[in-house]
C-alpha cells in the first residue's frame, strides 16, 4: 500500500521527501501574510495539534537559505504564483523552539535554554564571518554559540541574531518561536517554596520576547506558538500590532487539527473508511472557533497501527503526551466543589464557565474560572457550541479518548480521598465472608465518588483494585489463573489466605443478583482457584455493579 504516515514527525521537509501523507495546511501562509498585517501572531493550541509541523512548514517556505520548490510542489499554496514568487525562499528566517527548556530548577532550565540558542547559532554559523558584521556582534555570536553568553546577551540573543542576518542578507527577518511557554509552564509547576523559579524564568523569557518583538527594526513579522496565551502585560508588554488566536477564536482555526473532510480523505487514501465512525467517536469533537476538528496526533497514530493490525481497537494516544495532573488538582480542590460539574461532563452533559485566554502561569490555580480556562486551552474540554453574546462558554468533553482520561482521574481521586475507615471495614467484611456488609460498604463508597452513566467493567475493576492497593496487600489484576484471568486476585501470604473477585457490570438494577451468579459461575468454570496450594482459606466472590449500586455474593 502506497499510503504512509510518519508518526511523531514534525519536520516538514523530512515528511515531504519521505513521501509521508501530508494534510495540506499551506493556505495559512497566504492568509497570514497576504490577508493580515500582523507584526506578531500568536497561536495557542493544545499539545499534539500540529503546531511544530506548521512552524517547520513556514520555515521551509520563507527561508532564503533553502530551495523549497520541490517539497511544496502540488500543495495549495503554489496556486498563488505571484505570492510564492515574492515570498518563497526570499527572507532570512530565525526558527527557535523552547520545548526542551525545562527542568526541576532554574539553573538547569536556563542551561537548557542557552543550549537551544547555541544550537540555533550552530545552524547558521557560516554567516558569522561575513565581512559586513561588526566585530562586537561577531563576538557575541560566538559567545552565544559556545554557551558562554551573559544573561543580558541571552535576553538580547534573538534580536542580535536578527541584526546579524539582516546585515548579511539585506532583508528583514521572519521570526518563528515554537512552544514559547514551555519554560514558564515547567517553572510554574515546580514553583514551590524550596525550588520555585517562575519569577526568574519569566524575567528571562520576557527579556528575550520584548527585545525581539518590540520596536525591532530587523523584524519582518513573527509567528509564535504555545499552549496558553500569557497575559500581554506579563510578557508581551509594549509589543505593537500583536494578534492572538486561541481555541476561542475563529481566525485560522481550521489550520490546527483535522477537519471532517480531511479525515475522510486520509481514510480513503489508507483504504480504511470502515473506521470512520470509531475514529470520530474517539478522536473528533474539538471546536476551535467555528471549526469542528479531530486531534491529528491520534488519527495518525491509529492509522499507523492499523497497518500492522487491521482489527485494532482505538487507543488513548494523547494521555501520555501531556501532564494530566491538572485534572486531579482541579477535582481535589477544597475551596470549591466541582464534583457535580464533573459528573455532568462524564454523563455527556455540559457546564458553563467564564473563560479567559489571557492567563499567567503563576495564577492558573487561583480560581475555578482559571482552571476551567486551562482545561479548555489545553484540550481536556472543548466548547459545546459557539456562544453568541454571552460572557460564559458552554463546555463539554470532546470524545471517548478524553473521557477515559477523566475516568482515570476519578479512580485516582477515589484512591487518594476515600474514607479509609470504610475501606478497612470493607476488607474485613470480605475476609469474614460478610456479603451483606460488603454490599453496603461498596455502595457507600461508590455513592461518594464522582459518577457517570458510561460505567464499564474496567472502571469497576479499577475501583475495586484501588480499594486493596496501598493497604499492604499483594493484588494481581487480570493475571492468568486456571483457564482464564480473574479480575482481582488478592493474596495474604502471612495468614495463608486469598480472595478471588470477578466483577460484572449490570445493564439494569434488577440484573444485579443474576450477574453476581454469572460471575461466580465463571470463577468455577475457569478454575480460577486452582494453583493456590498451601492457602488455608480461599474466598471467591462475584460482585455486580449498576451505576452507584453493588451486590456482593460469595461462592458457596
Amino acid at each position: 500500500m502506497d499510503f504512509k504516515v510518519g508518526v511523531g514527525k514534525s519536520d516538514f521537509r523530512d515528511m515531504r521527501e519521505a513521501g509521508n501523507y501530508y494534510v495540506d495546511k499551506t493556505e495559512i501562509l497566504y492568509e497570514l501574510v497576504h490577508d493580515t498585517d500582523n507584526a506578531v501572531s500568536l497561536f495557542t493550541r493544545p499539545r499534539r495539534f500540529g503546531k511544530t509541523l506548521m512552524m517547520s512548514m513556514m520555515e521551509n517556505f520563507f527561508n532564503i537559505r533553502k530551495d523549497s520548490k520541490e517539497i511544496f510542489k502540488g500543495l495549495v499554496i503554489t496556486e498563488h504564483k505571484e505570492f510564492c514568487d515574492t515570498w518563497m525562499n526570499q527572507y532570512p528566517v530565525l526558527f527557535v523552539s523552547f520545548k526542551d527548556a525545562e527542568a526541576d530548577n532554574f539553573e538547569d532550565a536556563y542551561s537548557m535554554l542557552k543550549t537551544q540558542i547555541a544550537e540555533l547559532c550552530k545552524n547558521i554559523d557560516d554567516i558569522s564571518e561575513h565581512k559586513a558584521i561588526n566585530d562586537a556582534d561577531r563576538q557575541i555570536f560566538h559567545r552565544l554559540m559556545e554557551n558562554n553568553a551573559t544573561k543580558t546577551e541571552i535576553k538580547f540573543s534573538l534580536k542580535t541574531l536578527m541584526r546579524i542576518m539582516h546585515t548579511v542578507y539585506g532583508k528583514k527577518v521572519v521570526l518563528l518561536i515554537d512552544e514559547y511557554d514551555v519554560p514558564l509552564a515547567k517553572a510554574s509547576e515546580k514553583d514551590t517554596s524550596e525550588n520555585g523559579y517562575y519569577g526568574k524564568m519569566l524575567d528571562v523569557i520576557k527579556g528575550i520576547m520584548s527585545t525581539a518583538l518590540k520596536d525591532n527594526e530587523f523584524l519582518q513579522f513573527a509567528v509564535i506558538t504555545g499552549c496558553l496565551r500569557i497575559a500581554k502585560e506579563s510578557i508581551f508588554t509594549g509589543t505593537n500590532n500583536f494578534a492572538s488566536y486561541s481555541v476561542l477564536d475563529d481566525g485560522f482555526s481550521r489550520y490546527f487539527g483535522f477537519t471532517d473532510n480531511e479525515v475522510n480523505a486520509i481514510l480513503t487514501a489508507a483504504v480504511r473508511t470502515d473506521r470512520k465512525d470509531v475514529i470520530k467517536q474517539w478522536y473528533d469533537g474539538y471546536l476551535f472557533g467555528k471549526n469542528h476538528l479531530y486531534c491529528p496526533w491520534d488519527v495518525i497514530n491509529y492509522l499507523s497501527e492499523l497497518k500492522k493490525d487491521k482489527d485494532l481497537a482505538p487507543k488513548n494516544y494523547w494521555k501520555n503526551t501531556s501532564h494530566n495532573g491538572i485534572l486531579l488538582t482541579f477535582v481535589k480542590r477544597t475551596d470549591f466543589d466541582v464534583s457535580d460539574k464533573f459528573e455532568s461532563l462524564l454523563n455527556g452533559g455540559s457546564v458553563s464557565a467564564t473563560i479567559t485566554d489571557q492567563l499567567t502561569y503563576d495564577t492558573l490555580h487561583s480560581s475555578e474560572d482559571n482552571l476551567w480556562s486551562v482545561l479548555l486551552m489545553t484540550g481536556y474540554i472543548t466548547k459545546a457550541e459557539t456562544d453568541e453574546n454571552s460572557s460564559s462558554v458552554t463546555l463539554k468533553i470532546p470524545n471517548k479518548e478524553i473521557s477515559s482520561i477523566f475516568q482515570d482521574t476519578v479512580v485516582q481521586f477515589f484512591e487518594e480521598t476515600a474514607d479509609t475507615a470504610k475501606i478497612t471495614s470493607l476488607i474485613n467484611a470480605f475476609w469474614q465472608s460478610d456479603e451483606t456488609e460488603a454490599t453496603k460498604l461498596i455502595s457507600d463508597l461508590l455513592w461518594n465518588t464522582i459518577s457517570f452513566n458510561d460505567y464499564h467493567e474496567d472502571y469497576y475493576h479499577a475501583f475495586l483494585t484501588g480499594i486493596f492497593v496501598g493497604r499492604g496487600y499483594n493484588v494481581e489484576s487480570n493475571k492468568e489463573k486456571g483457564l482464564g484471568r480473574p479480575d482481582i486476585y488478592l493474596k495474604d501470604k502471612k495468614n495463608r489466605r486469598a480472595i478471588i473477585i470477578e466483577a460484572k457490570k449490570s445493564e439494569t438494577e434488577v440484573d444485579l443478583d443474576k450477574d453476581c451468579d454469572r460471575a461466580i459461575k465463571q470463577i468455577t468454570e475457569k478454575k480460577y482457584a486452582e494453583g493456590l496450594y498451601g492457602y488455608e482459606q480461599i474466598l471467591c466472590y462475584g460482585v455486580a455493579f449498576y451505576q452507584k449500586q453493588a451486590v456482593v455474593k460469595k461462592m458457596k
